[in-house]
């Protein structure tokens, strides 16, 4: 009954609208008055909850993806695509999927990603021939390549939520191979559409302009050298990466690109602050209703209730999988995260999965609900710059799901390619 209390209310106030922030605030408010646990305890749990040093990397991170992705970053990324797939057939499809791997090292971000990569391709896919359908979800599906490249903002989310005990390092390093699996399964699906489709060819780049192209596209890339060679070569904690990425981003941006104005400056911030912001309350409440879950005993009798399905991890992943894939459609993968890791970690232990692993198959299965109905954040973007509706662009989508689920699958199912950098580190 007491765990009915926590759920059930948490589950009543998101249906009446009410954001998940203050729904997870006010159910462990509820489930603690319930209980009769002294309500300056959730509070405290709250405060404790964003009291962390860890935590500034997400602010940065943010920042600094916020200040590429608006400084014309995207563009250039989009050239040194060009270079390497642009003229074959399927071309600009091609381009869409390696921009948004190349993007995803900078931004982090799906959403990002599908408004920054979107708003230069989409057009240009439309004008080379290709349906604006199809060209939105090449978009929105090469996107979620973010969520596990690094560095991710949602890694460091998930460590928070298993207790700070897994490496940040070690869950960006092993992103790398899933986030590259993920685009390659793509690239194949396009690669038998245009032989299908016959999609057009896109313009080969003059040899003479590659030089120029290249170099432009470093500056941003060096970002991803900061960050990981910071890390791995113990220069920097992933905070300080994150800052000292942020600060080279602002130089980049307003004295070698010179494509953003400094009086824009001030509104950029101001939006990035309203997104930390949120997430700071997202994760602050979290950590009070994860307190709850621990005091009602919820961890404990999930783990229960799967070892009594199957003591199969293989069982258990497929679940987890299903379940997830779920969930993801109806909320964010902050939010997800936050909630389902302090559940899932105790079985994970006892079933002997690594972690790390464990952090990338619900990163992956998260971020596939991001692109699907009803709530899908990153699929509302994408149809808002794509100017189609979700009904054309979810019934086109059922190739590209056949693609994510493989990589899905392999991630899930082939742990070294999670854990194979990790490894080199330990």
């Amino acid at each position: 009954m007491d765990a009915l209390i926590l759920l059930g209310s948490f589950a009543l106030l998101c249906a009446l609208g009410v954001p998940v922030a203050y729904g997870l605030g006010l159910a462990a408010l509820i489930a603690a008055f319930w209980v009769d646990i002294p309500l300056e305890a959730v509070i405290l749990k709250i405060s404790d909850g964003t009291d962390d040093f860890a935590l500034l990397a997400i602010p940065f991170f943010v920042l600094a993806g916020a200040i590429m992705a608006e400084g014309g970053m995207a563009a250039r990324l989009i050239n040194l695509a060009r270079v390497f797939v642009g003229a074959i057939r399927g071309g600009l499809a091609y381009v869409n999927i390696l921009a948004s791997s190349l993007f995803g090292c900078i931004s982090g971000s799906s959403v990002a990603d599908t408004a920054s990569i979107g708003s230069v391709m989409i057009p240009q896919m439309a004008k080379a021939g290709y349906t604006r359908v199809y060209a939105t979800n090449v978009t929105i599906c090469g996107s979620v390549q973010a969520l596990l490249i690094p560095p991710s903002h949602n890694a460091v989310i998930y460590s928070l939520a298993a207790g700070g005990t897994i490496s940040v390092a070690h869950l960006f390093l092993a992103g790398i191979f899933p986030g590259l699996l993920f685009g390659l399964c793509l690239i194949g699906l396009v690669a038998w559409t245009a032989h299908k489709r016959d999609l057009p060819r896109g313009e080969p780049i003059k040899l003479a302009e590659v030089p120029k192209i290249v170099r432009e596209a470093l500056w941003g890339l060096i970002t991803v050298v900061i960050i990981m060679g910071g890390i791995l070569t113990g220069v920097f904690t992933p905070t300080e990466s994150a800052a000292v990425a942020c600060v080279y981003a602002f130089a980049v941006t307003l004295f070698v690109y010179r494509d953003y104005r400094w009086r824009d400056l001030p509104h950029l911030v101001h939006r990035v602050v309203k997104t930390v912001a949120m997430v700071m309350m997202l994760i602050g409440f979290s950590v009070a209703f994860g307190y709850m879950m621990a005091i009602l005993q919820i961890p404990a009798k999930v783990t229960q209730l799967f070892l009594g399905l199957s003591d199969n991890k293989y069982v258990f992943l497929l679940l987890v999988n299903v379940l997830l894939l779920v969930l993801g459609t109806f909320m964010d993968v902050a939010p997800m995260l936050l909630i389902c890791t302090p559940i899932f970690m105790p079985v994970i232990t006892k079933l002997g999965i690594d972690p790390v692993h464990f952090g990338m198959i619900m990163i992956l299965n998260l971020g596939i609900g991001l692109i699907t109905p009803p709530v899908g954040p990153t699929l509302f973007v994408g149809c808002a710059i794509g100017k189609v509706t979700m009904e054309q662009v979810a019934r086109e989508l059922w190739p590209f799901y056949g693609a994510m689920c493989l990589a899905l699958l392999l991630v899930t199912y082939v742990p070294a390619i999670s854990l194979w950098l990790p490894g080199l580190m330990r």
